[in-house]
């Protein structure tokens, strides 16, 4: 099996981006078995997608996991959701800034995530890093790609879904919400290992994750 682990250049005049980071940390210390393949996507809303249906046709992957920073968070984001609209607050690296697009015209207007989330919130909570269900991608290339990857993976067989996380500890003034890659990159394997572990989700008690 192939796990396909993607995260994003850096953007918005910063250095590096807490995605791509976590990603090369998950890369760093992967002993499978299942072999993994990790990938940079540009934060563009036309080429990310096309660069990523390109490495789902030629990979295979059995699982593909997503993932792209947040700014103000302060825990690992397992997303619920991506929803079919680009509203762009700034521009992608093409001077591209939609507002009210749709990602995919005639799509659905939401695909849920294929990912066994509550699974996966209890695998991370048991690696000791702080972490959340969410129910926003936002509207930018982040959740283009939650939208494009299950729109994707709908049809293949596959499963995926999208994770944010916080941005690292040198992007952010001092007291404000960051996260180490190596803590990111735990939260990660522990995702993916869910996931591979998981083939449907876990039931949660109300209030559990919390």
């Amino acid at each position: 099996m192939t796990v396909l682990l993607t995260g994003f250049e850096p953007f918005d005049g910063q250095p590096v981006n807490a995605s791509w980071a976590a990603v090369t940390e998950v890369g760093r210390c992967w002993s499978g078995p299942e072999a993994l393949v990790t990938a940079q996507l540009p934060v563009s809303f036309t080429r990310a997608p096309e660069r990523l249906r390109a490495l789902i046709v030629e990979h295979r992957p059995t699982l593909v996991v997503a993932v792209g920073e947040a700014g103000g968070r302060g825990r690992v984001s397992i997303e619920r959701v991506g929803i079919n609209v680009q509203d762009a607050r700034i521009p992608d690296e093409d001077g591209a800034q939609p507002v009210d697009v749709p990602v995919l015209p005639g799509a659905p207007t939401a695909y849920f995530s294929s990912l066994p989330i509550k699974a996966a919130l209890l695998a991370v909570q048991d690696v000791g890093v702080p972490v959340e269900v969410s129910n926003t991608a936002g509207t930018y290339v982040c959740n283009t790609i939650a939208f494009a990857l299950a729109h994707e993976l709908a049809t293949t067989g596959a499963r995926g879904g999208f994770v944010h996380v916080p941005r690292l500890p040198e992007q952010m003034p001092t007291g404000q919400p960051s996260l180490s890659a190596e803590l990111s990159g735990r939260a990660l394997t522990a995702v993916i290992e869910s996931a591979l572990a998981h083939p449907v989700d876990v039931p949660m008690a109300a209030g559990a994750e919390h």
